[in-house]
């Protein structure tokens, strides 16, 4: 599986896209000019705005702002300046950048939102690089250094990033953040090891996809072991561990871990926990048993195992999500004399 969808909630708040007047106008006459390129029809959008962008400009803290402009992302950013209140405007998601997101050039987005940023008097919550695999695979994205972002956006409470491969983060100090996300095919140590030496001392939620080795996902627990020890976040009470090749070899490892008595929240999904994995949890339940929730969801258990976890729990207040069950398949190589399942996270390439 790959990041199929662009994002149509953050930050608690519905996702709408923006466009000037301009940028309604240049998409109309695009799809004009596909359609006489396919020999089909081409029907006029409606009046601008259209219903569900006119009613978001009426009240702009009403929702997560789309910014998606891969043309001139620099003039889109000024036209929304000029156009929305920016008081009022708390959270926005950067995304479908094409052309910025480019291996080759990653900065022309980064540069437009940093001489932006000084304007974006309301912003607290922000989404960076919200792309499908359609447009660009994940393992593609090459963002480099992050931190300037987070510099120029003091005020800051939440980030969200998609695509780490090839990315930093190392942030001195942020009073401000609150809740960090992490999203892609693989969280490569060194990125890792950025993040958990921030100054963050109000982080209240972690979230990192740690992803495949195939993609760079080769972040240990002792590449992690400021935050498992509670060190790094005193703050934190809510930890994702999401979308891991080896879920099971981090059951025993958080239930060994200082930070876990800490959390209310703690999310394994998207991952590869079997039923070995969750046989650990089973043994370990007290020290997840104060949780709030425990989410596993896209899993690899038996039907039988998942009741033995709900069993574990039943009755401690635990909010246990064991959705989405998967079946692991079938691999035979006769070059190498293996025979066994495979399991694979929700999303890796």
């Amino acid at each position: 599986m790959a990041f199929d969808a662009h994002l149509t909630e953050f930050a608690g708040l519905p996702v709408v896209e923006y466009r000037s007047s301009e940028g309604w106008t240049r998409e109309a006459e695009k799809e004009r000019e596909r359609a006489k390129w396919r020999g089909g029809s081409f029907t006029a959008p409606g009046p601008y705005p259209p219903p569900a962008l006119a009613s978001a400009l009426a009240d702009p803290g009403s929702v997560a702002w789309r910014l998606s402009d891969d043309e001139e992302p620099l003039d889109d950013y000024r036209r929304f300046i000029a156009q929305v209140d920016q008081d009022r405007v708390s959270a926005v998601v950067l995304g479908d950048m094409r052309e910025t997101f480019s291996v080759q050039c990653p900065d022309p987005l980064k540069r437009a939102l940093l001489e932006v940023a000084p304007d974006l008097t309301g912003l607290r919550s922000l989404f960076y690089c919200d792309v499908t695999f359609e447009q660009i695979e994940v393992s593609w994205i090459e963002l480099g250094d992050m931190a300037p972002v987070l510099a120029a956006l003091p005020r800051l409470t939440e980030f969200g990033v998609r695509g780490t491969g090839e990315m930093s983060l190392h942030v001195p100090r942020h009073d401000s953040l609150r809740r960090l996300t992490l999203q892609g095919g693989g969280l490569p140590a060194k990125l890792t090891r950025e993040v958990v030496s921030s100054g963050l001392p109000n982080l209240e939620h972690l979230e990192l996809w740690l992803g495949v080795e195939d993609y760079g996902g080769d972040t240990t627990p002792e590449d992690l072991a400021p935050v498992l020890s509670g060190e790094a976040f005193p703050a934190l009470r809510s930890l994702g561990l999401r979308n891991a090749e080896h879920t099971d070899d981090w059951v025993p490892v958080l239930a060994a871990a200082s930070v876990t008595s800490r959390l209310h929240t703690l999310d394994l999904s998207l991952g590869t926990l079997t039923d070995k994995g969750a046989r650990a949890l089973v043994e370990a339940a007290p020290a997840f048993a104060h949780l709030k929730r425990l989410d596993l969801h896209h899993h690899y258990l038996s039907e039988e195992m998942s009741e033995h976890v709900r069993a574990a729990f039943a009755g401690t207040g635990v909010d246990v999500d064991l959705s989405d069950r998967e079946v692991g398949s079938d691999w035979e190589d006769e070059d190498f004399d293996y025979d066994s399942a495979c399991y694979y996270t929700a999303v890796a390439e």
